[in-house]
């Protein structure tokens, strides 16, 4: 499972960071998932190890500019690249409306089928890997998260048993999990004899912008990894004359270690933040929060190996993690 920031900055891009679009892979066909879609995205693609022709889906947060101005020029590129393959669109009520009337007016013609779903709290759609739950956020306009929940590994033979019985590696192996009986050396094997207990998927939840991360709940409660905002330090916001509905270093920090969220990964850093300001960010996160936290910079790859974050990549200088 391998996470990919395409933008990182909170309402306006910087030099060094594009605003909000995070991809999600979980296998090695190339699938791909995108989370929000601010303006530029495509121009992030355009860096990025990821084919939009292998795009299975977009999923939007909430309809602030930030989070999906980039989806009008995502999606007429997809088709100029001949990339033809269907596109599911999953949004906020209004989604279908702002995509219809930038296509219409512009008399774009797509070229392949767009399937938009305009979702509500608590519904749950089922993909090939894994199953997404909508999850109810704290913002100026209905926010969301995507709670996501891999597939349970339940096809898992119990080899050193099998050699131990007799039956070394063969297409033998492959009957079993499929949960059909086989005859070898004299002796018939049942597969319910030979499995290993179901590994359990791993669960992340991707958030939109959000005034209090406590409002996840029992979602949050020993979660293999949190992408959150973190859009100020506390002593920033606690100065702002207009207090505006997102999450400090200290909430995020207080509520990951509160619920016992193993891995953390703070993005959609205010502008104001330049390249040594983030590290107010990290200290905040830090003195509250004892698990594994990174700060995502634009273009920084993390992979979700077995309940630890890490670094697939080089990018970036604001990566911090905390062991």
């Amino acid at each position: 499972m391998q996470l990919t920031f395409l933008g990182t900055s909170a309402g306006k891009p910087t030099k060094e960071r594009n605003v909000s679009a995070t991809a999600l892979q979980f296998g090695q066909d190339g699938k791909w998932y995108l989370f929000d879609c601010g303006e530029g995205t495509q121009h992030r693609l355009l860096e990025a190890p990821l084919s939009v022709g292998k795009l299975a889906a977009i999923f939007i947060t909430h309809l602030h500019g930030d989070h999906l101005y980039g989806l009008p020029g995502l999606l007429a590129s997809k088709s100029l690249d001949g990339a033809l393959r269907p596109l599911t669109l999953y949004g906020p009520k209004g989604i279908r409306r702002f995509v219809e009337c930038v296509t219409n007016l512009s008399h774009e013609t797509l070229g392949y089928e767009l399937r938009i779903i305009e979702f509500e709290a608590g519904e749950t759609f089922a993909f090939d890997r894994f199953t997404l739950t909508v999850l109810p956020l704290l913002h100026s306009v209905e926010s969301f998260a995507f709670h996501l929940k891999e597939h349970d590994i339940s096809n898992r033979l119990d080899e050193p048993k099998l050699r131990a019985a007799g039956l070394e590696p063969s297409p033998l192996y492959g009957e079993l999990k499929r949960g059909r009986q086989v005859a070898f050396g004299g002796k018939v094997f049942e597969p319910a004899d030979y499995m290993l207990a179901p590994r359990p998927g791993r669960r992340i939840i991707v958030a939109g912008d959000n005034a209090d991360p406590a409002v996840l709940g029992d979602d949050l409660n020993d979660l293999d990894l949190l992408v959150h905002e973190c859009t100020y330090t506390q002593t920033v916001y606690d100065a702002l004359k207009q207090k505006l509905l997102h999450t400090t270093a200290l909430q995020l920090g207080k509520t990951a270690q509160r619920f016992g969220v193993k891995n953390l990964i703070a993005t959609h850093i205010s502008a104001r933040y330049g390249r040594d300001g983030i590290e107010a960010i990290a200290e905040e996160i830090g003195r509250y929060y004892k698990g594994r936290f990174f700060i995502a910079n634009d273009f920084d790859r993390f992979g979700l190996h077995r309940g630890v974050v890490k670094k697939d990549n080089a990018a970036g200088t604001a990566c911090t993690p905390k062991d």
